[in-house]
């Protein structure tokens, strides 16, 4: 098996190695090494990048994970293909390291703070790009995250030592006092102790030192499931990198509003009511439209029977189209709306009309071709043929569906 350098100094940088095995997964390349300072994908902790080196090639690590053979270091081929038994380099992107590092340590502290607070056991732990994630089981608020947040940071800068022991067969006075109880030990575990604040089993990397963290800072949380809460934050260098994004997007936002004052939130209302005004009189004036337009159609609709047809091609979004035609047949007894685009066909009948859309629509695609669907009062569809042709077979179907 792989020897594990990171757990003996997880700030080791370099190193050498031997490779054991290489596989190719598509376009990139897979190597197995004696030895390696590469930290695996896994405990919610993201693989290691960085570079291994060999006399006439170089494998550009994207991605370093642990399978039941070993651990595999994934990454681009630059050069020759390595060989079994050669020595390599190793050369760790130290900064992707560290920061994870950082994040990683942050996140005990901040976990045993919001059990300690409320209670709260963190069910999860991811870390993505530029930020972490800890699931809890309970909910939480703006005000239990502030406290948490200020314990948090006050812990980070009193510079507690972070300290790793492994145990082959865990001490029963340790087990009864971790923050997560392991359940069985296989090989050995590793706890990570963080002064009197936190102990807990963790295979992850973390720095020597309380202060390395920086600082922490949530970001947002809200409700995954039912009893279940995430929340994300950031630290170390995420930290001022996420705060900047969010408050050049905050500031950004209040730059382009006619008001530029803070706060955004009350800038945003206004904004939102001066919508829902504007959207109440463009659908007045839109439903003043329609009459005048219903009155035209009407006065050249056809009779079928004992109603009156209404035919007619428009380019309107269908969205538009179907809720003026649900408006007509709603407005006036005894009539049928067939519309016609070239993107779209929308059948509507008032409910005193005996005869299903549903079913006409079917009759028009059975001889013209097509999709669509829909119930008896409103159907809809696409016809690859021309508005005009829809509307004269629908005419047709119609009326031997009316018998008129």
């Amino acid at each position: 098996m792989t020897e594990r350098l990171y757990y003996k100094d997880p700030y080791l940088r370099e190193a050498e190695a031997i490779v054991e095995d290489i596989r190719f997964e598509g376009e990139k390349v897979a190597i197995k090494l004696d030895k390696t300072i590469f930290y695996p994908e896994g405990g919610g902790q993201p693989g290691d990048r960085g570079r291994i080196k060999g006399k006439e090639f170089e494998i550009l690590v994207e991605n370093t994970v642990e399978k039941p053979d070993g651990i595999w270091h994934i990454g681009t081929l630059k050069g020759s293909t390595p060989q079994k038994g050669e020595k390599v380099k190793l050369d760790l992107d130290w900064h992707w390291r560290y920061e994870n590092m950082k994040i990683h340590t942050g996140q005990h502290i901040l976990s045993a703070i919001l059990k300690k607070l409320y209670d709260l056991d963190t069910s999860g732990f991811h870390i993505f790009e530029d930020y972490a994630k800890i699931e809890v089981n309970g909910e939480v608020t703006w005000e239990m995250i502030e406290r948490a947040e200020l314990e948090t940071n006050a812990i980070i800068q009193k510079d507690l030592p972070v300290i790793i022991e492994e145990y082959k067969y865990l001490p029963d006075d340790i087990a009864s006092i971790l923050r997560k109880h392991v359940t069985k030990v296989k090989d050995k575990v590793r706890i990570v102790k963080i002064g009197d604040v936190d102990m807990t089993p963790c295979g992850g990397t973390h720095v020597k030192s309380t202060k390395e963290v920086g600082f922490l800072k949530v970001i947002r949380f809200y409700k995954k499931s039912k009893g279940i809460w995430r929340i994300e934050f950031v630290a170390g260098e995420r930290a001022i990198r996420k705060l900047n994004e969010i408050l050049k997007d905050y500031w950004g936002a209040l730059d382009i509003m006619p008001n530029k004052n803070p706060p955004l939130s009350e800038r945003v209302r206004e904004i939102l009511e001066s919508i829902d005004k504007l959207e109440d009189e463009f659908d007045a004036q839109r439903r003043e439209l329609w009459k005048w337009k219903e009155q035209a159609l009407l006065s050249r609709s056809w009779e079928v029977g004992n109603y009156n047809v209404v035919t007619f091609v428009e380019s309107w979004d269908m969205k538009d189209a179907q809720a003026f035609a649900v408006d007509f047949v709603k407005n006036n007894p005894g009539t049928i709306v067939i519309l016609a685009s070239d993107d779209y066909v929308i059948f509507a009948r008032n409910e005193e009309v005996p005869v299903s859309m549903k079913d006409l629509l079917k009759k028009v695609l059975e001889e013209l071709g097509g999709k669509g669907g829909g119930t008896d009062n409103l159907a809809r569809g696409k016809i690859e043929a021309e508005p005009e042709d829809v509307i004269d077979v629908a005419l047709e179907k119609l009326k031997e569906m009316l018998k008129a």
